[in-house]
């Protein structure tokens, strides 16, 4: 026979399942339904009831247990079930199943903070650990707890009447049981009484309130009753109708049903109070016993609440509290925080003593802080160990490279000079020999001679013997070339079949030592070839004019007619009518005063003349092709010395060697172009140190503008155009730079530069000048040799020891006036050079001219007039003109880099591989960065220890505080770090871009190497943070959400350093984070405030900490959510949105960067 427990266990199960149905029955169907379908529970609890006793007998015989259960009142049967824990703890069971009967509602009112209701429901209402207080309660109510619950009516009054107050006083508005009139001991806070059994209870009721005027008593222990009102609030609505049902068994299965519900949550402390004499206080409670009635005692708790309205009900911190009527101390090792139902251990237990309410985790945030320095110490030295040992490799390799060179070039001496003295002694036996023979055949010749043919027989002989000799000297010319090209070979013969072509060694080299072999060997042989046509001796003419390793580039003629160039806004001329040719192998000086427009005028020829309105034709190699087309082969060398310098000097010309060198060359003619460029530009003893900065020191500025010509020899141009390249040079340093252009001429470049105050010897390694008037006119293009020839006959002759171009130029600067008969003005000089070449010359010239042949021509004056206009231009018009300047020459610059009209016929690199090559530059000058990194993670290491310190985290908040500073701070600190990727390198990108390199690979590899400190920053900080302010959430929640944070705010960083100057980007850094944040936290629910990426990031931060607080907590919880709109479903969504954010700014950084670009 089954036990009795097993049976009630059974039929309660049967009960409740029957009860749960009829609970969800009731919100579909009508009472009257729901009544029916309680009449066959209650034939099972009959059933139950009567089957009850004789399951008794089976356990207990006795005669005095064999009593029937109809004569027992209710509290006989209440008694009878407290104090079988048998029963209790069935009925606990079934209230866990009940619940979820009313999840989906409770899911639905308050799924902003209750993520799973039935998880934490279950949390805050769990007690089948210690039911001991439902037993107690049953026990001394008599079983009439049902009869004490609020109604629907009852329970919206009161959180009526408290969320109006909000939470300032403790009671409800006057009503039906409490007012003026009628106020018994249950109104008062800690009673409560019953509408006794007579009555009809409808918990559904919402309208009505029932009459509790009976049998006024305290609260039991682990409930609370509200001042105001007569009955026992319950945490949750039922959607069971009461019903006046006579079993017993059934009433006190309802009272724990409802009272449960009317329960204080698990991590309250709910005893009933005491009255403290002193205070007059019914302690721990801060309700005080109604004065003139001695018998009204001190009942059980008043409310439940927010902590910030009360926190009476809250297990204290420092102590834990397994049930609602039990508070222990906490022990040595552990800490319990505020509201704790079991006490937590301590990472250190001794840091926590007896009734510690938190852990001191401070020494784990500096060890934590200790071993990520030694591994960022670790990475950046190791780091910094590598980049010298491969640079010592490097220069190791290319050091034997060099001797081997050098070792090849004295054997090939030697050899010459073995051949040379080999040469003299056969002369030497030869003629020897001719003389011995001579003298023989002249004392033959006095024999007689029998045979007549004897004297022809030697003829012939020797006729054949000079064919083969001559055969013979062509083979052994062959032979020694072979061997003066390769003589570590030591081989005689290089035979070459017709057609064939030379493989070159070059593609070939694979190893590091091979590479530089094979360049070091060809700059020698270069460099001998050289010296072979210094000495202009016939085999160097014809070794130069037979060699066939000589590579030879695209030559680019430009050719230019009536080239003019106009503002579009202001309408003001820069060039007018210039006409002439740009030959390749020519070295041509653009010379002229200031505002000549000698640098637009190179601009306009290399397709870089933006903001202006270009008249005149420009051809290349005679055709009509846009000069844009051949950005690729076309170098422009800038004025100003545009090199990175955090870079060695090798290692700027080698990256621009492989992004704008051809993907067909090998990498081992790549090194020999970069050889060559060093070697021609003297900067052989500076290769590998740093170019430097204004706050490091790196090679002196002379070295400094040759490496910023370098950077544009590397990609062997076929057009090459510089900005005053030897501005700021000494003699000698100018002297070796154009020695360097020279050689780039000979092997078919066109170069022009413009050149300020060159000496004699430098303007005389010219091939041609432009000398440029104010106002963009020419006033000679031609050779240099010929320039004086020109002007002298002008009647403008140089005086003695005074340098041309120097004359020249003060004569067009009107500081010397020509030493001329004739009446030559430095105006009319434009005038003459057109009508000396025939050129057609502009009207207003000719209205101007003061000689014969100008009046010749007549015309208008149409500039005049315009320029009269424009002289009185309001105010209004020459702004709108410079704003039309302006629009013009973003709009230029945009179609110049976009175009991508490719003529030139060299395939460079692809995005993919110049995205390797940027991300190899980037990694090197962060790695040489360190100590500016070093100081970021110091500072906001910083940081967290203050903020951790300053700003503890609120219960009451749940630390919204310390993460609003947090997401301050750091929004602060990393956009300041991420200004540093691009604002102070905007002129290098130009640049680059400029030349046809790719932008999107650019931005990647910048973004990609700060992915470092988007993931290494949230450490730093949080090992600070979150060790000193020790919040309930874990870490790693944090750290997710300060990794988004961070990605977030290094793309504004980024969107500012790119669009503002760097004084403004930090300021908008640092006042942007503020801004937000105020409008985040103040003007909550709004469309503005979902802009702000400081709302969901503080968002994400609280509602991580917020689902560490449960139980007692939830009321508190759910009022700070909803004050401040937060729901906490939406922590992946704040993590989205950040990341969201982060994407969306870099494309707009990406924008800004490939739109705007400098005045």
């Amino acid at each position: 026979m089954e036990t009795l427990a097993i049976r009630i266990r059974r039929r309660s199960d049967d009960m409740g399942d029957r009860m749960q149905l009829a609970s969800s029955s009731s919100k579909l169907t009508p009472i009257s339904s729901v009544r029916r379908a309680l009449v066959p529970m209650a034939l099972l609890l009959l059933l139950l009831l009567l089957a009850a006793p004789a399951r008794a007998a089976a356990v207990d015989d006795t005669p005095q247990r064999r009593r029937s259960l109809a004569g027992l009142d209710k509290g006989e049967v209440a008694s009878l079930a407290s104090g079988n824990p048998i029963v209790t703890g069935a009925m606990n069971d079934r209230l866990k199943s009940l619940t979820a009967a009313f999840s989906q509602q409770i899911g639905r009112e308050l799924r902003y903070c209750i993520k799973d209701s039935d998880d934490e429901w279950n949390t805050a209402f769990n007690f089948s650990s210690d039911p001991t207080f439902l037993s107690n309660c049953m026990r001394s109510t008599d079983g009439d707890l049902p009869q004490r619950v609020c109604t629907a009516a009852e329970m919206k009054f009161y959180f009526g009447s408290f969320l109006d107050s909000n939470g300032r006083r403790n009671y409800v508005r006057p009503n039906k049981n409490c007012n003026l009139t009628s106020w018994i001991d249950g109104c008062e806070a800690g009673w409560a009484c019953s509408a006794g059994n007579e009555q009809k209870i409808d918990l559904q009721d919402a309208v009505h309130f029932p009459s509790r005027t009976l049998d006024c008593q305290g609260c039991c222990a682990g409930f609370f009753c509200p001042h105001g009102l007569t009955c026992m609030i319950r945490t949750l609505r039922t959607t069971l109708p009461m019903q006046s049902i006579t079993h017993h068994l059934l009433i006190i299965y309802l009272q724990i049903q409802y009272n449960v519900r009317a329960a204080c949550p698990l991590g309250a402390y709910c005893p009933e109070s005491t009255l403290n004499k002193s205070t007059g206080i019914c302690d721990p409670y801060n309700y005080q016993p109604p004065p003139g009635k001695p018998n009204h005692t001190c009942g059980g708790a008043d409310r439940w609440a927010d902590v910030v309205s009360t926190d009476d009900v809250f297990c204290p911190a420092g102590f834990y509290c397994p049930s609602t009527i039990k508070k222990l101390s906490c022990s040595s090792g552990f800490y319990c925080r505020k509201g704790s139902t079991s006490q937590t251990k301590c990472f250190n237990k001794g840091s926590c003593k007896p009734n510690s309410a938190n852990q001191d985790i401070t020494i784990f945030g500096a060890l934590l802080v200790g071993a990520l320095s030694l591994v960022l110490l670790i990475i950046y030295n190791f780091s910094g160990q590598l980049l010298s040992n491969r640079e010592k490799r490097q220069a190791k390799s290319r050091e034997a490279a060099a001797r081997h060179a050098r070792e090849t070039v004295v054997a090939r001496e030697r050899w010459k000079s073995a051949k040379d003295v080999a040469k003299k002694h056969a002369v030497g036996l030869q003629s020897s020999l001719s003389r011995t023979f001579s003298r023989k055949k002249t004392l033959r010749t006095h024999e007689p001679s029998s045979n007549s043919k004897a004297p022809v027989e030697p003829e012939q002989s020797s006729s054949k013997d000079s064919d083969d000799g001559n055969k013979k000297t062509n083979n052994l010319t062959d032979m020694m070339r072979s061997l003066e090209e390769n003589p570590e070979k030591g081989e005689g013969f290089n035979v070459e079949v017709a057609g064939e072509k030379k493989k070159t060694k070059g593609r070939h080299a694979h190893t590091q030592s091979q590479i530089f072999k094979y360049a070091y060997g060809q700059i020698e042989k270069e460099k001998a070839m050289e010296q072979q046509n210094k000495n202009l001796t016939f085999s160097g003419v014809i070794s130069m004019a037979t060699e066939e390793d000589i590579k030879t580039r695209p030559r680019i003629e430009i050719a230019f007619k009536d080239l003019t160039l106009t503002l579009k806004g202001s309408k003001k001329k820069l060039l007018r009518s210039v006409t002439g040719k740009l030959m390749p192998g020519r070295v041509a000086a653009v010379m002229g005063p200031s505002g000549a427009g000698k640098t637009t005028f190179l601009s306009a020829i290399a397709g870089k003349a933006t903001g202006c309105d270009t008249t005149g034709m420009i051809l290349i190699n005679g055709k009509m092709e846009p000069i844009r087309a051949y950005k690729k082969i076309i170098g422009f060398v800038p004025q100003d010395d545009i090199v990175h310098g955090n870079l060695t000097v090798q290692e700027n010309l080698w990256f621009n060697a492989r992004c704008r060198l051809s993907t067909d060359m090998s990498k081992a003619d790549k090194v020999l172009v970069v050889e060559r460029v060093i070697e021609s530009l003297g900067l052989q003893a500076v290769r590998d140190s740093l170019v430097g900065t204004v706050e490091q020191r790196g090679i002196s500025g002379g070295q400094r503008k040759r490496v910023n010509v370098g950077l544009e020899m590397v990609m062997e141009p076929s057009v090459l155009i510089l900005d005053e390249p030897t501005s700021g040079l000494d003699s000698a340093s100018s002297l070796l730079l154009l020695r360097a252009l020279r050689r780039e001429a000979l092997e078919g470049v066109n170069i022009s530069m413009v050149v300020h105050q060159p000496s004699y010897t430098l303007y005389k390694m010219f091939d041609d000048l432009i000398l440029l008037a104010k106002g963009g006119l020419t006033v000679y293009h031609g050779p240099v040799k010929k320039v004086e020839e020109y002007f002298a006959g002008l009647g403008i002759v140089v005086p003695e020891r005074v340098n041309p171009p120097d004359y020249y130029i003060d004569i067009l600067e009107g500081i010397v006036k020509p030493n001329t008969s004739a009446a030559v003005n430095a105006k009319d000089l434009p005038l003459r050079w057109m009508l000396h070449n025939g050129y057609e010359v502009p009207r207003d010239m000719l209205q101007t001219a003061s000689d014969a042949e100008s009046s010749f021509r007549g015309g208008g004056g149409d500039h005049d007039t315009h320029g009269g206009d424009s002289g009185g231009q309001s105010i209004a018009g020459e702004v709108w003109g410079n704003v039309r300047d302006i629009v013009g020459q973003k709009k230029d610059e945009y179609d110049y880099n976009k175009s991508s009209e490719n003529l030139s016929n060299r395939r460079t690199p692809g995005i993919l591989r110049q995205y390797k090559y940027y991300l190899g530059r980037c990694g090197k000058q962060r790695l040489r960065e360190a100590r500016i990194q070093g100081v970021d993670y110091l500072i906001l290491g910083l940081a967290g220890i203050c903020l951790g310190t300053l700003a503890k985290v609120s219960d009451e908040s749940f630390g919204a505080l310390g993460y609003t500073y947090t997401v301050i701070a750091v929004s602060l600190l990393c956009k300041i770090g991420a200004l540093r990727s691009f604002s102070l390198e905007k002129i290098h990108y130009w640049r680059e871009r400029a030349s046809g390199m790719s932008s999107l690979a650019y931005f990647l590899s910048k973004d990609t190497i700060d992915h470092f400190n988007t993931i290494i920053k949230p450490i730093v900080y949080l090992s600070m943070f979150y060790f000193f302010n020790n919040p309930r959430s874990s870490i790693w929640e944090n750290y997710v959400i300060l990794v988004a944070l961070v990605y977030c705010v290094t793309g504004i960083g980024y969107t500012f350093a790119i669009f503002f100057q760097p004084s403004s980007a930090q300021l908008w850094s640092a006042l942007l984070p503020v801004v937000l944040t105020l409008i985040a936290t103040q003007q909550k629910d709004t469309f503005f405030a979902n802009l702000c990426y400081t709302k969901w990031a503080l968002e994400g931060f609280v509602i991580a900490n917020a689902q560490r607080y449960s139980g007692v907590w939830l009321i508190t919880r759910c009022g700070s959510l909803m004050k401040n709109g937060y729901d906490i479903n939406d922590r992946i969504l704040c993590i989205v949105v950040l990341a969201v954010n982060g994407v969306l700014f870099r494309c707009v950084a990406f924008f800004c960067m490939v739109i705007f670009q400098k005045h």
